[in-house]
């Protein structure tokens, strides 16, 4: 039961995890991004309105008075029914005000409330031009084409000149440059295209013999050490787990790697994972061998290995 439940849950994490992240990175865009921009065009909309006589503050002349204390006039935008507003100073359009009370119950109690013009040309923007679902897809049009252009002008001269005085300046801020440092490193790494060209992937024995770590191929190393040694030799970044932009660049012979049927890709996904996450294609199939490892013992403070021996004569039974 327990290794069908793992087995259910290594199937449901994934994708779950996935939509998890999706949602994450979503809600922060939109609580960041989205509803800023939002709030800014919904504030410049109801001014534009308010401005070009969707509020009045007085009566105009020739006005005529309509029943309830409002009045009829021209303006730039046509003949139009005014109505007071809820503190009884300013004065703005009929139809507006009925629009707004005919989709009242389509707010919440959280909304702003109507106790002025500005707040029913507030509710009448919301319910003509800034419903989510007009909002939302004209967003993620102008969100991505901005990015295309960013990323496009970043690409000339002028672009990358900028870009980097830019990371010069808020490296140079106390506390703020550890923060960015680091954050810049995991979306150049994420997003960027990598400046190192890897070859391939290779099976190195580091830090010692007997230790097999993967590697990254990026050269042929340097031409001294070719001509020291009499044999080819290669450059290879070393990567760290669970961060691969980090590691340790070594010259090796080639004849002292093996290659290794991975993609790069595929070998980043194996050390940001530690290990967990193995190609299909080298993965070992079978049941895992349980076999209980070989012990040593411990004689007069020193560890006797086994096959030496002196472990066949040892009279001391303690095993480390």
């Amino acid at each position: 039961m327990r290794n069908i439940l793992v087995r259910g849950l290594g199937v449901v994490l994934p994708p779950l995890l996935t939509i998890l992240v999706l949602i994450w990175a979503w809600r922060t865009i939109e609580t960041y991004v989205l509803r800023p921009t939002e709030w800014i065009v919904q504030e410049g909309l109801v001014w534009g309105a308010e401005y070009f006589d969707g509020t009045l503050s007085t009566v105009p002349e020739g006005a005529v008075p309509e029943p309830g204390g409002g009045f009829s006039t021209y303006t730039l935008l046509g003949y139009s029914k005014y109505v007071p507003d809820p503190t009884g100073r300013r004065y703005l359009p009929k139809e507006i005000v009925d629009r707004v009370n005919e989709n009242a119950d389509k707010f919440g109690t959280d909304a702003k409330p109507l106790v002025s013009a500005n707040a029913y040309w507030h509710r009448y923007i919301q319910i003509t031009w800034m419903q989510r679902k007009y909002v939302v897809p004209v967003f993620l049009i102008v969100f991505l084409t901005v990015l295309y252009f960013m990323g496009r002008l970043f690409t000339f001269r002028l672009g990358r000149w900028f870009f980097r005085g830019f990371d010069g300046a808020i490296l140079r801020i106390p506390f703020v440059n550890k923060v960015y440092g680091s954050v810049k490193q995991v979306t150049d790494f994420a997003f960027s295209e990598r400046e190192i060209e890897f070859n391939n992937v290779v099976a190195v024995q580091y830090p010692s013999k007997g230790i097999w770590s993967l590697g990254f191929v990026t050269g042929n190393s340097v031409r001294q050490l070719h001509d020291a040694t009499g044999e080819e030799m290669m450059s290879v970044l070393m990567p760290t787990s669970p961060m691969p932009m980090t590691g340790f660049t070594v010259t090796v012979r080639r004849s002292d790697t093996i290659d290794i049927d991975m993609t790069v890709d595929e070998a980043i996904q194996f050390v940001v994972s530690c290990g967990v996450v193995v190609p299909p294609n080298q993965r070992v199939n079978g049941a895992p061998n349980n076999k209980p490892r070989p012990t040593g013992k411990l004689r007069d403070g020193a560890v006797i290995l086994p096959g030496n021996p002196q472990t066949e004569h040892s009279v001391d039974p303690s095993t480390v």
